[in-house]
């Protein structure tokens, strides 16, 4: 039996054993049911090479795969041989900011002087209509304190790398996304703590200069480190670009299991309300950031590239964030919700959008190009 044949069968079994967890758990039988749902995402993601369409959602399989194990055992999650696995949270950010400034360069940053309209307007857009969308579905659905903190908090954060990889693959414009991205992490050292103090100070106390030297040392010193090693000996580690989006994927599958495990109670008793408040959020993103666009008189094409920088957040950062504060259990858990479904709908929307190109949908050669060659790391729960 060939690979090909095996993937199909492995495919065809997963269906099989899901509908006999299914069909447990009407019985009563959870002990039969639960490792019949581990087995079905081995065999899925096993499987699922052997259909085009959906190899292109591996990533979201595998975070969800974790979120599923978490909640069914969230004591072998947390904790690891009396190790919290909370304490990794932070430095595996880290490390994944790092892995994103490996594949950055002075160029991402003066796209700003080919097109300072597109950047002024994402950046006021992006750091006006998330906060804001977020603080009203916290009133809309009346959470506890810290969870409210954690809505709010992923609409202060900026834009993740996932979004360049999106607007690639939608045919947006790749320079504008690249640079966006680039300045609006670098502007959240200080942006996003006055933004939590202005809008979420009213749930849980905020410390503005506390906040700013976490997020710098989490965030901006990784990133710049990044950048620096890029520039001088990024051409001698292939083996580092090769592996970093791999190591990268792990992090962030890893650090959403952990803080689903540490959620899971707050999940089982509000967590249909969190989905319906990440659903509301990120559709708002992508509405706002589109007409948005289009009204300060931009293209489509670069309107729809800004719909999906605003869309889209840095859930790894958000998580990281809430690690620092000491909530991951409850601030971090709607980033983690928010992160799961932003990569469903923005490969959703990339995919109509590619097969439905605008008049204006011209790309820049050489960007696609380089951006074609680069190691791309995913940074969420990104």
């Amino acid at each position: 039996m060939n690979v090909k044949s095996l993937t199909k069968v492995s495919l065809n079994l997963s269906g099989l054993i899901l509908l006999g967890s299914v069909l447990f758990y009407y019985l009563g039988k959870p002990g039969i049911a639960t490792p019949l749902i581990i087995l079905f995402f081995v065999l899925f993601l096993i499987g699922m090479n052997s259909i085009e369409l959906l190899k292109g959602f591996s990533f979201t399989i595998w975070v969800i795969a974790a979120a599923t194990i978490s909640m069914i055992y969230p004591e072998y999650i947390t904790s690891i041989g009396g190790y919290q696995t909370d304490n990794l949270i932070v430095p595996l950010i880290q490390l994944i900011m790092f892995g994103m400034g490996t594949t950055m360069g002075i160029k991402d940053f003066a796209g700003v002087l080919k097109m300072p309209k597109g950047v002024l307007v994402g950046l006021v857009l992006q750091f006006t209509i998330m906060p804001l969308v977020a603080l009203s579905l916290t009133q809309v659905f009346n959470f506890p304190p810290e969870i409210a903190a954690g809505v709010i908090l992923i609409g202060c954060v900026p834009c993740g790398v996932s979004s360049n990889i999106l607007n690639f693959l939608s045919k947006g414009n790749l320079a504008l996304s690249i640079t966006l991205t680039s300045f609006a992490t670098l502007m959240a050292p200080l942006v996003t703590p006055l933004l939590m103090e202005r809008l979420a100070g009213q749930f849980i106390p905020i410390d503005v200069s506390t906040m700013i030297l976490s997020i710098s040392k989490m965030i901006f010193l990784p990133l710049i480190a990044g950048i620096v090693y890029n520039r001088f000996l990024g051409s001698r580690s292939a083996w580092l670009n090769a592996s970093m989006p791999v190591i990268a994927m792990a992090a962030n599958v890893f650090i959403i299991a952990v803080i689903v495990a540490a959620g899971r109670d707050s999940l089982l008793s509000m967590g249909f309300f969190l989905f319906l408040a990440a659903f509301i959020h990120n559709a708002m993103g992508f509405l706002l950031g589109y007409w948005g666009g289009r009204l300060f008189k931009l293209n489509k094409r670069d309107s729809r590239t800004i719909a999906i920088e605003v869309g889209l957040q840095n859930g790894g950062m958000a998580a990281g964030i809430a690690q620092e504060l000491g909530r991951a259990a409850t601030m971090g858990l709607y980033p983690a919700i928010f992160g799961t479904w932003m990569d469903i709908s923005g490969s959703f929307l990339a995919n109509l959008w590619r097969k439905k190109p605008v008049e204006d949908n011209v790309l820049d050669e050489e960007t696609e190009s380089d951006f074609s060659s680069k190691k791309v790391i995913v940074a969420k729960p990104e």
